[in-house]
């Protein structure tokens, strides 16, 4: 018996294939076709394609003696494909820039600053029905209008988002966006924290959120008190809320520091951060 065993072994080696055999599994519920080609088949699709690349395959001329667009056209006759001009990388979709900052950090310096030294931007204007202060112009500053005129907007639902902030209302119009992403520009945003967070709410991570800060707690206080255009009363309540509204530095995206001094420094970081959302691969795409 034990010979028999034996020679049964032996007879097994000796037929066993040379080359591991392509095995494809098949389950219970897979139903071959009478149409699916294998793999090697001279009539499949992938087989044919080859056939085709190699037919017009043109030999390659030598690289250091040939013409560079003799030698592009075989090169592109070989991959059978042909070299575009065009952008390998799409251009960047506008941005929404929304800054904002307690009273007192310096946003109308900094984006005075930002206006002087970067194309492409669009400052968008905001409504008020605050009075105007000495030097502003309206239409540059702001759009001064009666409260009767804001409700009335608001009603038309002309606004992107609206607040009552120190007893006045402020709001963003919704066409000088609209009109100008239309045309490839920047959007600027300069809001207050309340302001910020509605927006946040409304555009979510479409657009880009900067919180503007002054160096310190007491130069934030000291560019209060040189304003000299509130009472005593409405200079108090300014700090107590700007004390409060730093806290809400953590909802931004960014944070940029405005020392007292150092504006071209504070500027220079904001030209830093739309260059690198320009960069970024998954581009914001604001909708207004």
């Amino acid at each position: 018996m034990f010979r028999k065993l034996s020679t049964s072994l032996s007879l097994s080696t000796s037929i066993a294939p040379t080359t591991r055999p392509f095995c494809i599994p098949i389950t219970k519920h897979l139903n071959p076709t009478p149409h699916s080609h294998s793999l090697s088949s001279p009539s499949s699709p992938s087989h044919h394609r080859m056939s085709t690349t190699q037919q017009n395959q043109n030999p390659i001329p030598p690289l250091d003696k040939s013409p560079k667009p003799q030698l592009l056209r075989s090169l592109e006759s070989s991959l059978n494909s042909t070299f575009t001009t065009d952008p390998i990388r799409p251009p960047p979709n506008p941005l929404i820039l929304v800054i904002s900052g307690p009273s007192g950090v310096g946003k109308d310096a900094v984006i005075s600053k930002l206006r002087d030294s970067r194309h492409n931007l669009h400052f968008l204007v905001t409504a008020t029905t605050r009075p105007m202060r000495p030097g502003e112009v309206n239409g540059k500053d702001y759009f001064f209008v009666s409260k009767e005129e804001f409700l009335s907007m608001v009603e038309r639902n002309q606004l992107l988002e609206y607040a009552l902030v120190y007893g006045d209302y402020k709001g963003i119009p919704k066409t000088q966006i609209r009109e100008f992403m239309a045309k490839g520009c920047d959007i600027v945003l300069r809001v207050d924290i309340q302001g910020a967070q509605t927006l946040r709410r409304i555009l979510g991570n479409s657009a880009v959120f900067v919180f503007l800060v002054a160096g310190s707690e007491m130069e934030m206080v000291d560019r209060l008190v040189e304003r000299r255009t509130e009472s005593k009363e409405e200079l108090l309540v300014r700090i107590a809320t700007a004390k409060e509204e730093i806290k809400h530095m953590r909802f931004f995206d960014y944070v940029v520091v405005n020392a007292q001094g150092k504006l071209d420094e504070a500027v220079g970081l904001l030209h830093c951060i739309i260059d690198a959302e320009k960069a970024r691969v998954c581009q914001r795409n604001p909708i207004i």
